[in-house]
């Protein structure tokens, strides 16, 4: 297994992730980046290569601007191919990689997941209303590649399957039709996901999903499968106690590797597209914190009741802020939180002195 700390980008880290921050990482490149369009803001955004190999990758993060973490993931990455492992060199020698770290730069200066006209670049492939999509489309149709890495970040409510472990990290092979037939395309895709689980599973055992494959031709990936372009979803889910998402950076980083590692020493074909199927399909069973006995709290609350809180992401002063809201109140059987706390009959309710902001929210509750 790689030594990741040899290759961790450490001037960028948290979850706050605008085009100010990764600047220092395009100084470091062999080849200067180029812009290849502008974002509705009149932001450039810029691609560069790697590599030189006939087998040809492109791969893009921040879509959504509020979805860092395979940005870092992606730099972490380009340390690891610019040095010495015999790894690295094979993979430069076999491929040609295009790399877009951030297509969104609107979103993640602001921190959301549209962009500056509010319109979800992920659901504008069809249409191609936005300069970011164009810009792509151009891309994507100059650079021709064989594969593609769509690199996402989602929330913490996912679980792997019906089980009470979080889903830290999710594939998709996207559909390219309505009847999500196997088609050639997907094929390719679903035996390098197999690939990566593989891998993962070694280090994570449990907690990986597979999203569903619902077919939505405004959605990129599924366009791009439609072309006939092996296409993979990346998401980078929650980790415990990492909402800052560094080890889940680390294992999209090591993903990302065995991903390339497979398509440069011709192994896709080692692995089984029916064992993609066996990867659980994502469900959405947990809550940040889940609080029980909440009525020992609040009156308002049934007894019998708990109390699922999810956080609100909010940015305050280029820093994110994890902000405690009611998300669900009801016996919550069945499901789990990342986090839980009871409520006791004593004058502190039982809640540590990190969890004032919540007792406050329970206390505030009027149904």
């Amino acid at each position: 297994m790689l030594d990741y700390s040899r290759y961790k980008n450490d001037s960028i880290t948290g979850r706050y992730i605008d085009l100010k921050a990764v600047q220092p990482c395009f100084t470091k490149l062999s080849d200067p980046p180029i812009a290849i369009g502008s974002s509705v803001n009149g932001v450039d955004i810029h691609a560069f290569k790697m590599g030189f190999g006939d087998k040809k990758v492109l791969m893009w993060s921040q879509m959504h601007g509020n979805e860092s973490t395979t940005t870092k993931a992606v730099w972490d990455m380009v340390n690891y191919l610019q040095s010495d492992e015999p790894l690295a060199k094979t993979i430069l020698r076999e491929c040609t990689l295009t790399i877009l770290p951030m297509l969104n730069p609107d979103g993640a200066e602001i921190y959301t997941r549209e962009n500056a006209n509010k319109v979800d670049l992920n659901r504008d492939a069809k249409s191609l209303t936005q300069p970011e999509s164009m810009a792509f489309r151009k891309l994507f149709e100059s650079f021709q590649p064989d594969f593609c890495f769509n690199l996402h970040d989602q929330r913490t409510l996912f679980s792997a399957g019906k089980t009470n472990k979080p889903a830290t990290v999710s594939f998709l092979s996207p559909s390219s039709n309505r009847e999500c037939h196997i088609t050639p395309s997907r094929e390719v895709a679903m035996k390098l996901i197999v690939a990566m689980n593989t891998m993962l599973q070694d280090l994570v055992p449990g907690q990986i999903g597979r999203y569903d494959d619902g077919f939505n031709d405004n959605c990129i990936g599924d366009t791009l499968q439609m072309l006939g372009v092996p296409t993979i979803l990346f998401e980078a889910g929650h980790y415990p106690k990492d909402y800052e998402r560094e080890k889940t950076r680390e294992l999209i980083f090591l993903s990302i590797v065995e991903a390339l590692k497979t398509i440069a020493t011709d192994k896709i074909n080692d692995f089984k597209t029916g064992d993609y199927f066996s990867i659980p399909e994502n469900d959405k069973l947990f809550f940040d914190v889940l609080v029980y006995n909440p009525d020992i709290v609040n009156p308002e609350f049934e007894a019998g009741h708990s109390v699922g809180i999810r956080y609100k992401e909010v940015l305050v002063h280029e820093k994110i802020v994890f902000r405690p809201e009611i998300a669900e109140i009801g016996p919550l059987t069945g499901f789990y939180g990342h986090q839980t706390l009871e409520c006791i009959d004593s004058k502190d309710f039982g809640f540590p002195s990190t969890q004032k902001e919540i007792l406050n929210l329970l206390l505030k509750f009027n149904k």
